[in-house]
């Protein structure tokens, strides 16, 4: 059964349109609080967010929908998503709340659910939490008027998460010696990132770290790199980080400023921890749209890649089922399981960084692991509620593509989870048969949207 509201990364829209209201996010925050209030006392909440203007906004709806559920609400103020995992466990909270639409324009927002493990709600709460958003008797779900909770705004929480970014880099290495230049996107990492990095003993260089609510992820962050691409040649640095707007995700830009995507990244962990004797699953956790590249250099070191659904909450299923320890997006979105629940950005930089130190040379050798196969990647726009997928004659185009790259390439098509987006990929060994390809299913699902 399709959600109403949940997307792949929990609620996301244009702020104050329907889903991302203030009446909406009151109306979660009541629905999330039914569920985890207890009957003798009330419950923690804590709640971050990026920095978006609108983020005062949801914040103030959603402090009003869990106190008046009964729980009381603890306000982290703007700070990076796997933060608020962290500290929802560390803090021994309920529930943890990220107000933010990641690497999206500053007009759209989002919010995220985590549940007292860390670990974003599983499909069947958040199925719950709509069921009760849309019940006719909505507020007979309140508190008693002695039971309303409290809220309070904490300060200092973003150094825990620095202290404990800090000890997931190995002991025997340190930073000193390294250029590094960090790009923020003007979002919730723009104090923790630079603090860490200069803490370690890094030389660090900051952009995107003036955040001013309606810049976020504006000409900078991991979606835009050609500001760290600049900066890097500029100041001649080792290396530049590019981190999201909620910073859970990351690029790196080698020294020559070349771009390093997630896939790369997680060769370089991956086959570090193997080599270690430290990789569990062996293997890495990854989604449909990993480079083919990728899997090939896996296996020829006797390593698997396991392929999952879009999200990376699906990544983190199958990693929690089988024990993996690294699994992450093409988009830089990675999850390290022995120090986290959920993608840290940070924390994967970290990794980056030791492995440039411990093999002491440069960044443009040590993250070039393998030849990525062409991959074409294109958007079809389409209207909020439209299934072309389930038109005759896509579903035709999308088994004649398959035929045609079978044995030499992959095909994969999806609505996206957070916009109004039909996505086309496809790879292969020869470019020409890849742009082939993707430029005919658009045009075919372009034409069944035009004449719908």
């Amino acid at each position: 059964m399709a959600r109403k509201y949940f997307g792949t990364d929990g609620i996301r829209g244009l702020s104050n349109t329907f889903p991302m209201t203030p009446d909406l996010a009151m109306r979660v925050g009541i629905a999330v609080g039914t569920i985890f209030r207890r009957n003798d006392h009330a419950r923690r909440v804590v709640i971050g967010k990026d920095t978006r203007l609108s983020g005062y906004m949801l914040e103030n709806a959603l402090v009003a929908g869990f106190t008046a559920a009964g729980l009381n609400v603890y306000l982290l103020g703007p700070i990076p998503t796997p933060a608020v995992a962290m500290l929802t466990r560390s803090l021994r909270a309920d529930v943890g709340v990220m107000i933010s639409a990641s690497h999206n324009p500053f007009a759209d927002n989002g919010i995220k659910l985590f549940g007292p493990d860390g670990y974003k709600m599983s499909d069947e709460i958040e199925a719950r939490i709509e069921a009760l958003v849309d019940r006719d008797d909505f507020y007979s779900q309140l508190a008693r008027s002695n039971e309303i909770g409290r809220a309070s705004r904490v300060e200092g929480d973003i150094y825990r998460y620095i202290e404990f970014v800090k000890r997931t880099l190995p002991r025997d290495v340190t930073l000193h010696g390294l250029r590094v230049v960090v790009d923020c996107a003007n979002g919730a990492a723009y104090k923790a990132a630079p603090t860490a990095l200069w803490e370690l003993g890094a030389d660090v260089v900051t952009i995107g770290t003036e955040p001013n609510g309606l810049n976020i992820n504006k000409e900078c962050g991991s979606t835009y790199p050609k500001t760290l691409q600049a900066k890097v040649h500029e100041v001649r640095a080792d290396i530049g980080i590019a981190l999201d707007g909620d910073a859970d995700r990351v690029i790196i830009v080698d020294e020559k400023g070349n771009i390093i995507d997630g896939d790369q990244l997680m060769a370089v962990i991956v086959g570090n921890l193997a080599d270690d004797g430290e990789l569990k699953g062996n293997g890495l956790v990854a989604t449909v749209m990993s480079n083919l590249g990728l899997e090939r250099h896996l296996n020829a070191r006797g390593l698997d890649l396991v392929r999952t659904k879009v999200g990376d909450r699906y990544v983190v299923e199958y990693m929690r089922k089988h024990g993996n320890n690294v699994g992450g997006e093409q988009s830089g979105h990675i999850v390290l399981s022995d120090f986290g629940t959920t993608g840290d950005g940070l924390v994967a930089a970290l990794q980056i960084l030791a492995a440039v130190k411990r093999a002491g040379k440069p960044v443009s050798e040590v993250c070039r692991k393998f030849d990525p196969v062409p991959q074409l990647l294109r958007n079809v726009r389409i209207s909020t509620g439209a299934v072309p997928l389930e038109d005759s004659s896509v579903k035709q185009a999308i088994a004649d593509a398959e035929a045609e790259l079978k044995g030499r390439g992959r095909l994969v098509i999806r609505p996206s989870g957070t916009e109004p987006l039909i996505r086309v990929m496809a790879e292969g060994d020869d470019p020409a048969q890849v742009e082939r390809v993707v430029s005919g299913l658009i045009d075919v699902i372009s034409n069944v949207r035009d004449a719908a």
